[in-house]
Protein backbone atom coordinates (compact mmCIF):
# COMPACT_ATOMS: atom_id res chain seq x y z
CA UNK A 1 0.00 0.00 0.00
CA UNK A 2 1.04 3.70 -0.75
CA UNK A 3 -0.04 6.98 0.41
CA UNK A 4 0.27 9.93 -0.42
CA UNK A 5 2.25 12.97 1.33
CA UNK A 6 -1.45 14.99 1.15
CA UNK A 7 -4.19 14.21 -0.88
CA UNK A 8 -4.29 16.11 -4.70
CA UNK A 9 -6.71 16.72 -6.85
CA UNK A 10 -7.27 15.15 -10.73
CA UNK A 11 -7.07 18.69 -11.63
CA UNK A 12 -3.79 18.85 -10.81
CA UNK A 13 -3.10 15.02 -11.85
CA UNK A 14 -4.27 16.54 -15.43
CA UNK A 15 -2.17 19.24 -15.55
CA UNK A 16 0.92 17.42 -14.21
CA UNK A 17 0.56 14.40 -17.06
CA UNK A 18 -2.45 15.07 -19.01
CA UNK A 19 -5.11 12.92 -20.49
CA UNK A 20 -8.88 13.77 -20.49
CA UNK A 21 -10.65 13.77 -17.21
CA UNK A 22 -14.34 12.49 -17.47
CA UNK A 23 -15.35 13.15 -14.08
CA UNK A 24 -15.02 15.83 -10.91
CA UNK A 25 -11.58 17.45 -11.25
CA UNK A 26 -12.26 18.37 -7.56
CA UNK A 27 -12.29 14.61 -6.36
CA UNK A 28 -9.05 14.04 -4.37
CA UNK A 29 -6.86 10.95 -4.86
CA UNK A 30 -4.56 9.82 -1.85
CA UNK A 31 -3.44 6.88 -3.14
CA UNK A 32 -2.43 4.90 -6.44
CA UNK A 33 -3.69 1.28 -6.56
CA UNK A 34 -4.64 -1.83 -8.36
CA UNK A 35 -8.59 -1.94 -9.07
CA UNK A 36 -9.32 -4.98 -6.50
CA UNK A 37 -8.25 -2.92 -3.93
CA UNK A 38 -8.87 0.05 -4.25
CA UNK A 39 -11.22 2.61 -2.13
CA UNK A 40 -12.69 5.85 -3.30
CA UNK A 41 -9.63 7.70 -2.57
CA UNK A 42 -7.73 5.59 -5.15
CA UNK A 43 -6.12 6.30 -8.61
CA UNK A 44 -6.11 2.63 -10.37
CA UNK A 45 -5.66 1.84 -14.05
CA UNK A 46 -6.66 -1.00 -16.34
CA UNK A 47 -4.45 -1.37 -19.18
CA UNK A 48 -5.56 -5.07 -20.24
CA UNK A 49 -8.63 -6.35 -21.64
CA UNK A 50 -8.49 -9.39 -19.89
CA UNK A 51 -9.55 -7.08 -16.75
CA UNK A 52 -12.25 -4.96 -18.02
CA UNK A 53 -14.68 -7.28 -15.36
CA UNK A 54 -13.30 -6.03 -12.64
CA UNK A 55 -13.97 -2.01 -13.85
CA UNK A 56 -18.14 -2.69 -12.53
CA UNK A 57 -16.42 -4.09 -8.99
CA UNK A 58 -13.80 -1.78 -8.23
CA UNK A 59 -14.30 1.44 -5.73
CA UNK A 60 -11.15 3.56 -7.30
CA UNK A 61 -12.25 6.77 -7.15
CA UNK A 62 -10.61 6.98 -10.85
CA UNK A 63 -9.26 4.89 -13.42
CA UNK A 64 -7.25 5.28 -16.14
CA UNK A 65 -8.19 3.47 -19.54
CA UNK A 66 -8.44 3.45 -22.70
CA UNK A 67 -11.10 5.44 -24.92
CA UNK A 68 -12.40 1.59 -25.28
CA UNK A 69 -13.04 1.66 -22.00
CA UNK A 70 -14.02 5.53 -21.41
CA UNK A 71 -18.07 4.85 -21.53
CA UNK A 72 -17.71 1.69 -19.20
CA UNK A 73 -15.15 3.56 -16.78
CA UNK A 74 -17.33 6.83 -16.80
CA UNK A 75 -20.26 5.00 -15.94
CA UNK A 76 -19.10 3.57 -12.40
CA UNK A 77 -16.61 7.03 -11.82
CA UNK A 78 -14.40 9.17 -12.46
CA UNK A 79 -11.73 8.28 -15.45
CA UNK A 80 -8.41 9.35 -17.31
CA UNK A 81 -8.79 8.40 -20.93
CA UNK A 82 -5.66 7.96 -22.32
CA UNK A 83 -4.16 6.23 -25.74
CA UNK A 84 -1.89 4.05 -23.26
CA UNK A 85 -3.29 3.72 -19.63
CA UNK A 86 0.05 1.87 -18.95
CA UNK A 87 2.43 4.51 -19.97
CA UNK A 88 0.61 7.13 -18.16
CA UNK A 89 0.75 5.04 -15.31
CA UNK A 90 4.33 4.81 -14.95
CA UNK A 91 4.99 8.42 -15.46
CA UNK A 92 2.17 8.42 -12.27
CA UNK A 93 4.32 6.36 -10.55
CA UNK A 94 6.97 8.59 -10.91
CA UNK A 95 5.19 11.73 -10.35
CA UNK A 96 3.91 10.24 -7.27
CA UNK A 97 7.10 8.70 -6.24
CA UNK A 98 8.50 12.67 -6.11
CA UNK A 99 5.94 13.77 -4.12
CA UNK A 100 5.69 10.85 -1.38
CA UNK A 101 9.46 10.07 -1.57
CA UNK A 102 11.56 13.41 -1.73
CA UNK A 103 15.28 13.05 -1.87
CA UNK A 104 17.08 14.15 1.05
CA UNK A 105 19.60 17.55 0.26
CA UNK A 106 22.78 16.28 -0.94
CA UNK A 107 25.52 15.87 1.45
CA UNK A 108 29.15 14.60 2.32
CA UNK A 109 28.95 12.21 5.04
CA UNK A 110 31.88 12.99 7.11
CA UNK A 111 32.55 8.94 7.18
CA UNK A 112 33.12 8.95 3.47
CA UNK A 113 36.56 8.34 2.16
CA UNK A 114 37.30 10.41 -0.69
CA UNK A 115 40.56 10.57 -2.29
CA UNK A 116 42.30 14.57 -2.89
CA UNK A 117 42.19 13.87 -6.87
CA UNK A 118 38.68 12.21 -7.44
CA UNK A 119 36.56 15.41 -8.69
CA UNK A 120 33.03 15.79 -7.13
CA UNK A 121 30.69 18.00 -9.12
CA UNK A 122 28.30 20.29 -7.71
CA UNK A 123 25.46 18.45 -5.59
CA UNK A 124 26.65 15.62 -5.41
CA UNK A 125 25.13 13.50 -2.78
CA UNK A 126 27.98 11.10 -0.62
CA UNK A 127 26.23 8.73 1.79
CA UNK A 128 27.94 6.93 4.95
CA UNK A 129 31.33 4.95 4.90
CA UNK A 130 31.72 5.02 0.76
CA UNK A 131 34.73 5.10 -1.05
CA UNK A 132 35.71 7.12 -3.77
CA UNK A 133 39.33 6.81 -5.33
CA UNK A 134 42.25 8.02 -7.07
CA UNK A 135 41.05 9.93 -10.30
CA UNK A 136 37.39 9.30 -10.06
CA UNK A 137 35.08 11.49 -11.49
CA UNK A 138 31.28 12.24 -9.93
CA UNK A 139 29.12 13.86 -11.92
CA UNK A 140 26.69 16.88 -10.58
CA UNK A 141 23.52 15.90 -8.52
CA UNK A 142 25.37 11.97 -8.52
CA UNK A 143 23.77 10.18 -5.72
CA UNK A 144 26.35 7.80 -3.73
CA UNK A 145 24.91 6.06 -1.49
CA UNK A 146 26.39 3.84 1.35
CA UNK A 147 28.87 1.71 1.94
CA UNK A 148 29.48 1.84 -2.18
CA UNK A 149 32.68 1.95 -3.81
CA UNK A 150 33.84 3.62 -6.66
CA UNK A 151 37.24 2.63 -7.79
CA UNK A 152 40.30 4.58 -9.59
CA UNK A 153 39.42 6.52 -12.85
CA UNK A 154 36.19 5.38 -12.72
CA UNK A 155 33.24 8.01 -13.77
CA UNK A 156 30.07 8.46 -12.59
CA UNK A 157 27.61 10.86 -14.89
CA UNK A 158 25.49 13.56 -13.93
CA UNK A 159 22.58 12.84 -11.91
CA UNK A 160 22.94 9.20 -11.67
CA UNK A 161 21.52 7.34 -8.34
CA UNK A 162 23.80 4.29 -7.04
CA UNK A 163 21.85 2.22 -4.09
CA UNK A 164 24.25 1.09 -1.21
CA UNK A 165 27.13 -1.43 -1.72
CA UNK A 166 27.45 -0.39 -5.28
CA UNK A 167 31.01 -1.48 -6.79
CA UNK A 168 31.79 0.60 -9.99
CA UNK A 169 35.37 -0.92 -10.98
CA UNK A 170 38.45 1.37 -11.75
CA UNK A 171 38.74 2.59 -15.54
CA UNK A 172 34.56 1.74 -15.82
CA UNK A 173 32.25 4.79 -16.85
CA UNK A 174 28.55 5.09 -16.19
CA UNK A 175 26.64 8.01 -17.99
CA UNK A 176 23.87 10.26 -17.05
CA UNK A 177 20.23 9.66 -15.07
CA UNK A 178 21.14 6.26 -14.24
CA UNK A 179 19.52 4.17 -11.70
CA UNK A 180 21.50 1.79 -10.51
CA UNK A 181 20.32 -0.75 -7.33
CA UNK A 182 21.85 -2.13 -4.32
CA UNK A 183 24.30 -5.09 -4.62
CA UNK A 184 25.39 -4.35 -8.24
CA UNK A 185 29.30 -4.86 -9.16
CA UNK A 186 30.51 -3.16 -12.78
CA UNK A 187 33.59 -4.32 -13.38
CA UNK A 188 34.56 -7.40 -11.96
CA UNK A 189 37.17 -9.53 -14.05
CA UNK A 190 35.46 -11.60 -16.94
CA UNK A 191 35.61 -15.06 -16.36
CA UNK A 192 38.93 -15.92 -18.40
CA UNK A 193 41.39 -19.04 -18.28
CA UNK A 194 43.73 -20.78 -20.50
CA UNK A 195 44.40 -24.45 -19.98
CA UNK A 196 47.30 -25.50 -19.24
CA UNK A 197 48.53 -29.15 -19.16
CA UNK A 198 46.04 -32.02 -20.16
CA UNK A 199 42.06 -31.71 -19.85
CA UNK A 200 41.88 -33.97 -17.19
CA UNK A 201 44.75 -33.30 -15.07
CA UNK A 202 46.08 -29.72 -16.27
CA UNK A 203 45.16 -26.18 -14.36
CA UNK A 204 43.89 -23.09 -15.46
CA UNK A 205 46.17 -20.00 -16.01
CA UNK A 206 44.45 -16.81 -16.06
CA UNK A 207 43.74 -13.96 -18.40
CA UNK A 208 44.21 -10.33 -17.25
CA UNK A 209 41.30 -8.55 -18.53
CA UNK A 210 42.76 -5.30 -19.43
CA UNK A 211 39.29 -3.52 -20.74
CA UNK A 212 36.99 -2.09 -18.79
CA UNK A 213 32.50 -1.55 -18.93
CA UNK A 214 30.94 1.32 -20.56
CA UNK A 215 28.01 2.62 -19.48
CA UNK A 216 25.13 5.00 -21.52
CA UNK A 217 22.75 6.97 -20.52
CA UNK A 218 19.27 5.94 -18.50
CA UNK A 219 19.99 2.82 -17.96
CA UNK A 220 18.57 1.20 -14.99
CA UNK A 221 20.30 -2.04 -13.30
CA UNK A 222 18.86 -4.66 -11.16
CA UNK A 223 19.85 -5.47 -7.35
CA UNK A 224 23.18 -8.02 -7.16
CA UNK A 225 23.33 -7.88 -11.40
CA UNK A 226 27.21 -8.44 -12.39
CA UNK A 227 28.41 -7.07 -15.49
CA UNK A 228 31.88 -8.04 -16.11
CA UNK A 229 35.17 -5.95 -17.45
CA UNK A 230 36.14 -6.64 -21.11
CA UNK A 231 39.12 -8.70 -21.60
CA UNK A 232 40.75 -6.59 -24.24
CA UNK A 233 38.31 -3.80 -25.31
CA UNK A 234 35.14 -2.73 -23.24
CA UNK A 235 31.96 -4.38 -22.19
CA UNK A 236 29.71 -2.01 -23.95
CA UNK A 237 26.01 -1.44 -22.40
CA UNK A 238 23.90 1.24 -23.89
CA UNK A 239 21.69 4.35 -23.52
CA UNK A 240 17.86 3.15 -22.45
CA UNK A 241 19.24 -0.77 -21.07
CA UNK A 242 16.88 -1.92 -18.22
CA UNK A 243 18.49 -5.09 -16.72
CA UNK A 244 16.35 -7.12 -13.89
CA UNK A 245 17.83 -8.21 -11.18
CA UNK A 246 20.80 -10.81 -10.48
CA UNK A 247 21.51 -10.59 -14.51
CA UNK A 248 25.27 -11.99 -15.19
CA UNK A 249 26.91 -10.04 -17.99
CA UNK A 250 29.80 -11.70 -19.71
CA UNK A 251 33.02 -9.85 -20.73
CA UNK A 252 32.57 -8.20 -24.15
CA UNK A 253 29.33 -8.19 -24.42
CA UNK A 254 28.00 -5.57 -26.39
CA UNK A 255 24.35 -4.67 -25.98
CA UNK A 256 22.52 -2.19 -27.89
CA UNK A 257 19.96 1.13 -26.93
CA UNK A 258 16.43 -0.05 -25.05
CA UNK A 259 17.35 -3.43 -24.62
CA UNK A 260 15.87 -4.92 -21.86
CA UNK A 261 16.49 -8.00 -19.49
CA UNK A 262 14.46 -9.75 -17.18
CA UNK A 263 15.93 -11.63 -14.15
CA UNK A 264 18.39 -13.73 -13.79
CA UNK A 265 19.21 -14.14 -17.45
CA UNK A 266 22.51 -14.73 -18.59
CA UNK A 267 24.90 -13.23 -21.51
CA UNK A 268 28.09 -14.96 -22.07
CA UNK A 269 31.22 -13.24 -23.28
CA UNK A 270 31.74 -11.91 -26.90
CA UNK A 271 27.85 -11.90 -27.47
CA UNK A 272 26.34 -8.70 -29.28
CA UNK A 273 22.63 -7.83 -28.79
CA UNK A 274 20.87 -5.29 -30.90
CA UNK A 275 18.71 -2.30 -29.70
CA UNK A 276 14.92 -2.79 -28.38
CA UNK A 277 15.25 -6.50 -27.55
CA UNK A 278 13.97 -8.57 -24.83
CA UNK A 279 14.86 -11.26 -22.88
CA UNK A 280 12.78 -13.43 -20.20
CA UNK A 281 14.13 -14.69 -17.24
CA UNK A 282 15.79 -16.99 -17.05
CA UNK A 283 17.05 -17.15 -20.61
CA UNK A 284 20.29 -18.21 -21.48
CA UNK A 285 22.70 -16.68 -24.22
CA UNK A 286 26.10 -18.08 -25.44
CA UNK A 287 28.82 -16.16 -26.01
CA UNK A 288 30.53 -15.17 -29.16
CA UNK A 289 26.66 -14.65 -31.11
CA UNK A 290 25.18 -11.76 -32.73
CA UNK A 291 21.52 -10.95 -32.46
CA UNK A 292 20.32 -8.44 -34.53
CA UNK A 293 17.91 -5.70 -33.12
CA UNK A 294 13.91 -6.64 -32.38
CA UNK A 295 14.71 -9.80 -30.98
CA UNK A 296 12.47 -10.60 -28.39
CA UNK A 297 13.41 -14.28 -26.04
CA UNK A 298 11.04 -15.75 -24.44
CA UNK A 299 11.80 -17.04 -20.57
CA UNK A 300 13.91 -20.15 -20.26
CA UNK A 301 15.18 -20.40 -23.55
CA UNK A 302 18.55 -21.19 -24.49
CA UNK A 303 19.90 -19.13 -27.58
CA UNK A 304 23.08 -21.48 -29.18
CA UNK A 305 23.06 -19.65 -32.26
CA UNK A 306 23.38 -16.09 -33.90
CA UNK A 307 19.67 -14.87 -34.80
CA UNK A 308 19.77 -12.75 -37.82
CA UNK A 309 15.98 -11.95 -38.13
CA UNK A 310 13.83 -10.13 -35.55
CA UNK A 311 11.11 -11.90 -33.89
CA UNK A 312 10.13 -13.79 -30.86
CA UNK A 313 12.22 -16.88 -30.24
CA UNK A 314 11.05 -19.65 -27.34
CA UNK A 315 12.77 -23.26 -27.14
CA UNK A 316 13.97 -25.62 -23.77
CA UNK A 317 15.44 -28.80 -24.90
CA UNK A 318 16.79 -31.55 -22.73
CA UNK A 319 20.38 -32.07 -22.18
CA UNK A 320 22.00 -35.33 -22.88
CA UNK A 321 25.65 -36.85 -23.78
CA UNK A 322 26.76 -34.43 -26.33
CA UNK A 323 26.93 -36.61 -29.11
CA UNK A 324 23.26 -37.54 -28.77
CA UNK A 325 22.15 -33.93 -27.96
CA UNK A 326 23.48 -33.11 -31.50
CA UNK A 327 21.65 -35.91 -33.40
CA UNK A 328 18.28 -34.87 -31.31
CA UNK A 329 18.67 -31.08 -31.81
CA UNK A 330 19.51 -32.19 -36.21
CA UNK A 331 16.25 -34.71 -35.94
CA UNK A 332 14.34 -32.04 -34.05
CA UNK A 333 14.49 -29.39 -37.10
CA UNK A 334 13.37 -31.66 -39.10
CA UNK A 335 9.72 -32.54 -37.86
CA UNK A 336 7.70 -29.82 -39.82
CA UNK A 337 9.10 -30.87 -42.99
CA UNK A 338 8.77 -35.02 -41.59
CA UNK A 339 5.07 -34.36 -40.63
CA UNK A 340 4.15 -32.59 -43.84
CA UNK A 341 6.26 -35.78 -45.89
CA UNK A 342 4.00 -38.42 -43.15
CA UNK A 343 0.71 -36.40 -44.17
CA UNK A 344 1.49 -36.91 -48.23
CA UNK A 345 2.00 -40.35 -47.63
CA UNK A 346 -1.28 -40.76 -45.85
CA UNK A 347 -3.30 -39.03 -48.34
CA UNK A 348 -2.02 -40.71 -51.07
CA UNK A 349 -2.74 -44.29 -49.10
CA UNK A 350 -6.06 -43.26 -48.63
CA UNK A 351 -6.46 -42.52 -52.42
Amino acid sequence: MNVGASPVSLSEVIAALGGDLHGDAALTISRVGPLTEADATTLSFLSNPRYQAQLASTAAGCVIVAPAFAEAASARGAAIVTPDPYLYFARLTQWWAARVRPLPAARIHPSAVIDESAVIGEGVDIGPLAVIDAGAQIGAGARIGAHCVIERNAVVGAGTRLSARVTLGFDCKIGERCIVHSGVVIGADGFGFAPSGSKDSGTWVKIEQLGAVSIGNDVEIGANTCIDRGALADTVIGNGVKLDNLIQIGHNVRIGDHTAMAGCSAVAGSTTIGAHCTVGGAAMIIGHLNLVDGVHISMGTAITRSIGKPGVYSGVFPFDDNASWEKNAATLRQLHSLRDRIRALEKNNQS
